[in-house]
């Protein structure tokens, strides 16, 4: 993303302040929003917030700034109070009052992203630098203060809003049980890490009526003695994938990868590299799409909000499944049964192994996207070129979906029937929050 917008937004983004007066050009360009949701991405990766965590921080962030645009726009754009659990109202703009509400919808992404999950002060150097673009160029003093006091008044409502939704509470919940039993989930090498937040279906979703509502079925059974069980060909289905992956499918796994915090051993040395996180990947794929579609300021932000709140609700379902079957990851059961130096590809994230939370999140985002952009929009995702991966493109957001899908297995992270099972409830929820959320009229 950052090869994509990064390039076309500098030449806004570091203009010379002698040019005056041209504070729309510069403000309502859409590549800068996409780039203030990339330097929350970055902050999000600097601070290793797992995926489910992040997905709460890009949800809260993205929707405070399509509360701004809606305000701005109430004959295109609807409110998403009284559609979201819990959000009851958002401050209107006060009559008579000139307000840039692009601007503002930058200031509100800005507060809100750093405020929820981080410490004060992790965006306020690129939050200056907005306010100083706009006063360079030329935004009349009354329409600042105006939108820079909306966008706090439309802030503080979604802080205020984000306080219900039960993520404080599971901050003390009782860790997980590690029980090694055959078929549950034990910690897995090389960091054999606890279980991550096992109380996440927990959190208030925001469309979807509870955690359980599209509950997958159950995994097949745990059963490596019989051959011609469903489990134990799918062990040996992943194995061998594994064992024989081509430098195409290599590629695949790398690509949506997306570990934040993967702990490297080489001997007796250990260190940590980071990458964006599942659903960081995906609000840069919205920026990329924006861009893509040459999407207006309102149309990318209306994009992010929507695809945010499918990133988070799907994380809360599938989170909901992972912790009601507690399933055994690929590597453990090799390891015991086949083979105590089979390694997979990527490295094993530290919670159960069904339902997969990147196909199921991936299928819910693409139908999110879908929706804004239509099915047919083409586009080259760069968003793993700054991690030394080589660029891939989709005919579509499904069929990134759909590789995404193979990703997880080729990784040696899921079994197939867990991927295609996943994928088929996350467009489930996908498809619910498409369907009630009305936002653009």
């Amino acid at each position: 993303m950052k090869q994509i917008i990064g390039i076309a937004v500098a030449a806004f983004f570091f203009v010379s302040c002698n040019q005056q007066k041209d504070y729309q050009t510069i403000i309502h360009n859409p590549g800068l929003y996409s780039r203030t949701v990339y330097e929350l991405n970055t902050v999000v990766m600097g601070n290793n917030f797992n995926p489910v965590v992040a997905s709460r921080n890009y949800a809260y962030a993205a929707i405070a700034g399509y509360e701004v645009i809606a305000a701005g726009a109430p004959n295109q754009y609807q409110s998403l109070a009284g559609q979201l659990k819990g959000l009851k109202s958002v401050p209107g703009p006060e009559a008579g009052k000139e307000i840039d509400f692009p601007y503002a919808a930058l200031l509100a992404y800005c507060k809100v992203g750093e405020a929820v999950t981080f410490p004060e002060g992790s965006m306020q150097l690129y939050v200056d630098s907005l306010k100083k673009m706009a006063k360079d160029h030329g935004m009349p003093k009354a329409m600042l203060a105006n939108s820079e006091a909306y966008a706090q008044a439309v802030g503080n409502a979604i802080l205020a809003w984000s306080k219900g939704d039960n993520y404080a509470q599971t901050r003390s919940g009782e860790k997980y049980t590690v029980i090694d039993s055959p078929g549950r989930w034990v910690p897995t090498p090389p960091m054999y890490a606890q279980a991550a937040e096992p109380h996440w279906m927990e959190i208030r979703t925001m469309v979807l009526d509870s955690a359980s509502q599209f509950r997958p079925v159950h995994p097949p059974k745990f059963d490596i003695k019989d051959k011609n069980s469903e489990y134990y060909r799918n062990v040996m289905m992943i194995k061998q994938a594994v064992d024989s992956l081509n430098d195409e499918q290599k590629h695949i796994a790398a690509f949506w990868d997306d570990n934040p915090f993967k702990m490297n051993v080489s001997g007796h040395v250990m260190f940590s590299t980071k990458k964006f996180s599942p659903p960081g990947h995906w609000m840069s794929i919205t920026g990329i799409a924006a861009q893509t579609a040459k999407a207006d300021f309102a149309t990318a932000v209306c994009a992010f909000a929507k695809t945010s709140i499918a990133l988070f609700d799907a994380f809360i379902h599938c989170w909901d499944a992972k912790y009601l079957y507690n399933t055994v990851r690929p590597e453990t059961v090799i390891n015991k049964y086949f083979d105590p130096n089979w390694r997979p590809y990527l490295q094993t994230p530290a919670f159960p192994e069904y339902t997969c939370g990147h196909s199921t999140i991936s299928s819910a985002a693409a139908e999110a996207l879908t929706s804004v952009f239509g099915d047919h929009l083409a586009y080259t995702d760069s968003t793993e070129l700054e991690f030394g991966i080589a660029n891939r493109s989709y005919k579509s957001f499904r069929d990134a979906a759909e590789e995404n899908n193979w990703a997880r297995f080729y990784g040696g992270l899921h079994y197939h029937n867990s991927c295609i099972v996943s994928t088929k409830y996350g467009k489930m929820v996908g498809d619910l929050i498409v369907d009630r959320l009305k936002m653009k009229k």
